[in-house]
């Protein structure tokens, strides 16, 4: 079991490594990836026009620049927030580079594939 300022560190780990996905939200690196629902992109429509562009710019800068995370999201992995009227969520998961197992190590990029998924509400 880990003393305390070895699990704080290690959660502080996790926490800036989910910060650095979503400051790079639209160019994901490494293993990391972002998804959204069909209820989301459904709500954002075609992405080759420029309401579907737009939306969609504007949903992502949104997660990339969310910071009120409530205490019990210590590696702020999870976020709440309204967009097109609505209430949505984030939610990053951690899972082995297969994306079949939940990783061994979430503080340890080279064994972790972080997936950042945007939904609605009541798609949670």
């Amino acid at each position: 079991m880990q003393n305390a300022p070895d699990r704080a560190a290690h959660i502080e780990r996790i926490a800036a490594l989910n910060d650095t996905l979503r400051a790079n939200i639209t160019k994901p690196t490494g293993l990391d990836r972002i998804v959204m629902t069909a209820g989301i992109a459904g709500g954002i429509g075609d992405v080759t026009t420029w309401s579907g562009w737009r939306k969609r710019a504007e949903l992502l800068r949104t997660v990339r620049d969310f910071d009120a995370f409530s205490p019990d999201s210590p590696e702020r992995d999870f976020g709440r927030f309204e967009w097109q009227e609505a209430v949505c969520y984030f939610k990053i998961d951690y899972y082995d580079p297969s994306l079949e197992w939940g990783s061994a190590n979430p503080a340890d990029p080279a064994v972790t594939a972080r997936v950042l998924t945007i939904m609605w509400a009541y798609e949670y």
